[in-house]
């Protein structure tokens, strides 16, 4: 397989195992937390609990009252994938820790997109709260949320090393 090729491969199976497992912990939460309510489930004592919530905003739940909300952030979720595709394509075949950031983000991306698109809202049931801020307790996510968290900062760690220098053209004589 050529490194070219590898890079699609490792983002699709990256995007594919994240869109899945998102979309199968969705179903669960849906199925197994919602019937608890606000109580939810205890995980890890009180510092982690699996609490049902439904977003129908963006992070953290902000712009849940804005107006055409559900077009609006399904085109910027739709534009943001496309955008993630475009930077896969003009990406170095070396550059695996970016194609494995790239496959977090369209996984993460699509499993929000598909519940915004079948429920109008997306399905958060992973609470944090560790007792102090910002953690206390931390906004309920999910899967994707955290595929695209991880994602987002391989991509930091990438864009952050140094680039190797191309070698000066030489002179020929």
């Amino acid at each position: 397989m050529t490194p070219e090729r590898r890079k699609y491969v490792l983002f699709g199976v990256l995007a594919t195992i994240t869109l899945i497992f998102d979309q199968v912990t969705k179903a669960w939460a849906r199925d197994q937390i919602r019937p608890l309510g606000y109580a939810g489930r205890q995980v890890a004592g009180s510092k982690l609990l699996y609490r049902y919530s439904e977003n129908a905003g963006v992070a953290f739940g902000m712009f849940q009252t804005l107006p055409g909300g559900q077009i609006v952030l399904t085109l910027v979720a739709l534009a943001a994938f496309a955008l993630v595709i475009h930077y896969l394509r003009k990406t170095e075949a070396g550059h695996v820790r970016m194609h494995a950031a790239l496959g977090l983000v369209g996984g993460g991306a699509v499993g929000n997109l598909i519940d915004r698109i079948v429920y109008g809202r997306v399905t958060d049931f992973v609470v944090v709260d560790l007792g102090f801020w910002p953690l206390n307790p931390w906004p309920a996510f999910n899967v994707a949320d955290a595929a695209l968290v991880i994602g987002v900062g391989l991509m930091a760690l990438d864009m952050a090393r140094p680039q190797p220098q191309a070698a000066p053209a030489r002179g020929g004589s």
